[in-house]
């Protein structure tokens, strides 16, 4: 391993700040000041630089020598092809030529150790194949030299799964934080008579005292964490396939917005609406001796007594309901963070605190919006086909609710969906942009 040769120190006076090291666009340099910068004091001098140089020379050596296999002091294709594939990252040969190519600086088809630490010294993450091959994504999307390169399908390798992550840590995290609004909501919407918060609460307190607040939490969990998942994902990809038919990944423009986050809605809800529905039954269900019915009972009777069709019950309504709100949040989201980042954050990434209030007016925003259509679909769902009086379908429902209870019927339970759907959205987007980041999806 090459070793540097000592510089004079005074020649690095004034000490390097990221904006002088590196130029203010790029992703890292904040990240690079922070590892760098040692003592904390906010500024670079050389012996903090020197040190980072060091450490991180040998850290690339380290791995450098575990993929040249052969250890012949350079790193051949087929050996990188093996240790991507190794680290589950799918590449095809014009991708790892590129690959190559982008860092074999005297184009001799090998790697050497000076042209891979000459390519990564300057990275400030962790040295792993994986991070490695999305630095080189990152820079070739950013590298606007000559030799420009921009890889088809950016990111599709390693990212995809990681938002299933992100996005189901996310509506885990929001939903087990708000259930108790959760039930409120559901047992205010099927009332048909006069619904007023208060009388709810206590009877809920009564029949099964605090834990009837959380009753249907773990079905919603099981529901929500795919659900959340299925739908962070289907955005982002559509959003990709969007940029891709537009020429421009980075922004597709309200309508594409709209459309991506309307599409990815209606994805989730169709393929976990089964148990929204059983979840649904299970917190209108009546208690016996302060215990709610069985999850498994439940679902038996449904399919027993009114067939596999049941499950699907108010699915139209809930599709016609989720593909707006999907797409006024998610569009409402996306718009207010970029909005507040450029006119507000001077270019920098939005905090807690701002995407909490993001998060807060687009969810207050499309809950208010879709209201009504989710208490048709949960009137549907609450009610079994079978039953004497059963709604005959979504129109049924709305025409009784307008002649027996107005325009406010459709409004029953919307302050504690409110008072749900605003922090739960907060929640979930804070927990998700964090996951991103700390997933390395941003």
């Amino acid at each position: 391993m090459r070793g540097f040769q000592k510089r004079n120190p005074r020649r690095l006076r004034p000490p390097i700040t990221a904006e002088t090291l590196i130029p203010p666009e790029y992703k890292y340099a904040k990240d690079l000041l922070k590892v760098c910068d040692a003592d904390r004091d906010g500024r670079i001098d050389y012996h903090d630089f020197r040190r980072y140089m060091d450490d991180k020379e040998l850290e690339l050596y380290r791995i450098f020598q575990a993929i040249d296999v052969e250890h012949n002091g350079c790193i051949l294709p087929e050996e990188l092809w093996d240790a991507l594939v190794k680290a589950g990252i799918e590449i095809n040969e014009e991708e790892l030529a590129r690959f190559v190519e982008h860092v074999d600086k005297d184009n001799n088809g090998i790697i050497t150790f000076e042209e891979w630490r000459d390519f990564l010294l300057l990275y400030p993450h962790e040295a792993t194949i994986e991070n490695i091959y999305q630095h080189w994504e990152r820079v070739c999307l950013v590298d606007i030299g000559e030799q420009a390169v921009i890889p088809e399908g950016i990111s599709k390798h390693v990212h995809r799964s990681r938002y299933f992550i992100a996005g189901g840590i996310a509506g885990a995290a929001s939903r087990t934080a708000t259930a108790p609004l959760d039930r409120l909501k559901v047992v205010l919407q099927v009332q048909t008579g006069r619904a007023s918060i208060m009388p709810a609460v206590m009877k809920i307190w009564k029949q099964d005292g605090l834990l009837g607040f959380f009753r249907g939490n773990g079905l919603n969990v099981v529901k929500v964490a795919p659900e959340s998942a299925i739908k962070f994902y289907a955005y982002e990809m559509l959003k990709n396939v969007i940029g891709d038919g537009q020429g421009n990944k980075s922004d597709i423009g309200t309508a594409g917005r709209l459309f991506a986050g309307g599409m990815a809605g209606a994805i989730a809800q169709i393929s976990i609406y089964p148990l929204d529905l059983v979840k649904t039954r299970l917190q209108t269900c009546a208690s016996e001796g302060g215990r709610g019915p069985k999850l498994g009972t439940l679902t038996k009777d449904i399919w027993v007594h009114e067939g596999p069709r049941a499950f699907y019950r108010g699915l139209v309504p809930s599709l016609l309901g989720m593909i707006p709100y999907a797409g006024i949040d998610l569009t409402a989201y996306d718009t207010l963070k970029d909005i507040s980042k450029r006119y507000i954050l001077n270019d920098n990434e939005p905090g807690p605190l701002v995407q909490l209030g993001c998060g807060t007016i687009s969810g207050a925003l499309g809950a208010t919006c879709v209201y009504p259509l989710q208490v048709i679909r949960t009137r549907l769902q609450a009610q079994p086909s079978n039953a004497s009086g059963a709604y005959k379908g979504m129109s049924d429902v709305f025409w009784k609710t307008l002649k027996d209870e107005n325009l406010r019927g459709f409004y029953k339970g919307l302050v504690p969906n409110l008072l749900k759907v605003v922090p739960a959205a907060s929640i979930t987007y804070m927990v998700y942009e964090s996951m991103k980041k700390n997933l390395d999806l941003d």
